[in-house]
């Protein structure tokens, strides 16, 4: 499957999770969207563009099992989350809702929020390792109060790859009257999504991950009834367009300036060539990397002598795995968004590329499996940790 990826030979890519890799048609079928533009620019800004928008909009409401009215395309996830909270309307004294395994730049989009009208954020503690998802459950039902407006909760969490109990969660904070807003920024192509069923209020998630678009094509679903609630980060034409012919909601976001477009417009090519890879389809891929990263995680754990922090049902096609100690000379770990010494050392000497993070205290690698990916090159990160942490275990 490698030879459909422009990856660089020689390297151990382990971490599809953080940017993806777009596959070689993909790829292609962007730089034609590309030409077309600079062929003749005013026909395609004009004319061409607005039917094209609406192609792409229509294969990617199928695979979330959407309506089309509820999707508008964004840049990124982190895109999607600043759309919603800065559109928004919060009090002195509002809560917003988050957890201690958040994105740290979702994080910070809701801190600075906070700040600006007086609300205060709530973190709700979930810990890890976990034995079950009612763990996080209970957790955040716990810290929600009558000042509880809003929620931004992981699908599936970055640092920690933990699969969130979203249907649940949704289900009981919607009652209670909490805006829900799911950052799913790993979960289309790894999840079997129906943004619909889900119901959440707001809902945003890349597609250049696992579902192996260009960089810089991501979505924003909303809930009908939440869409006059929501305006693009920039305004620009289409919030004095008068446009009869599509939704207020469509009008704005599907133009905010000139740009390259092409990303949204590639991602049917990618949801279609993938889905054509084997005989099942997606629902092949999703099952293939989950299995594959589950026995992955298993030689991981064996060569450290650890024990796995969560049960396979809460991975999706990623896993952390917590790491002995610290490797500086004084003991100490590095701050929480810096880089890690050993990321470094494993790409430099063993030419892995694994991101390496920190919770707390605590040190994680985590692992990815994409179509790409053998067994075997999970067993030769395996074998560079034992070298690593020689004690691990004993």
């Amino acid at each position: 499957m490698r030879q459909h990826f422009s990856l660089e030979p020689g390297i151990t890519f382990l971490n599809h999770g953080s940017f993806g890799a777009t596959p070689k048609v993909v790829q292609a079928r962007q730089r034609a969207f590309q030409d077309q533009l600079e062929a003749e620019p005013v026909r395609f800004m004009t004319r061409e563009l607005e039917p094209l928008l609406n192609q792409s909009r229509e294969v990617l409401s199928t695979f979330l099992k959407a309506r089309t009215d509820d999707l508008v395309f964004v840049k990124n996830a982190t895109t999607g989350v600043n759309t919603v909270l800065r559109s928004l309307q919060f009090n002195s004294g509002d809560e917003l809702l988050t957890t201690s395994h958040a994105y740290n730049a979702c994080a910070n989009a809701l801190k600075f929020v906070a700040e600006r009208s007086g609300a205060r954020v709530v973190i709700a503690d979930i810990p890890f390792p976990i034995e079950a998802a009612q763990q996080i459950t209970d957790a955040v039902m716990k810290c929600v109060t009558p000042r509880t407006k809003l929620a931004l909760i992981d699908h599936i969490t970055s640092p920690t790859a933990l699969i969130f109990p979203v249907e649940a969660l949704v289900s009981q904070l919607e009652a209670r009257g909490v805006m829900t807003l799911i950052d799913g920024a790993h979960a289309p192509g790894v999840l079997p999504l129906s943004l619909t069923a889900l119901g959440a209020s707001f809902y945003t998630a890349n597609l250049h991950k696992a579902a192996c678009a260009p960089k810089g094509s991501a979505f924003l679903h909303v809930r009908a009834d939440r869409q006059h609630l929501i305006r693009p980060l920039m305004i620009s034409h289409g919030a004095n367009a008068g446009r009869t012919d599509k939704s207020f909601f469509h009008s704005e976001f599907d133009w905010v300036g000139t740009d390259d477009f092409s990303a949204w417009l590639s991602v049917p090519e990618a949801i279609t060539f993938m889905g054509s890879l084997f005989a099942g389809g997606w629902d092949f891929i999703r099952a293939y990397n989950h299995q594959l990263v589950v026995e992955a995680r298993a030689l991981i754990l064996t060569a450290l002598g650890s024990q796995a922090p969560c049960p396979d049902e809460l991975l999706g096609t990623m896993a952390s795995i917590i790491l002995p100690g610290a490797p500086n000379p004084n003991g100490s770990l590095p701050g929480a968004n810096a880089a890690d010494p050993l990321k470094d050392l494993l790409f430099d000497s063993k030419h892995i590329e694994v991101p390496i993070f920190r919770l707390g205290n605590t040190r994680i690698v985590r692992i990815t499996g994409q179509i790409y990916n053998s067994l075997s090159e999970y067993q030769l990160l395996a074998d560079a940790l034992r070298e690593h942490f020689p004690n691990a275990g004993h």
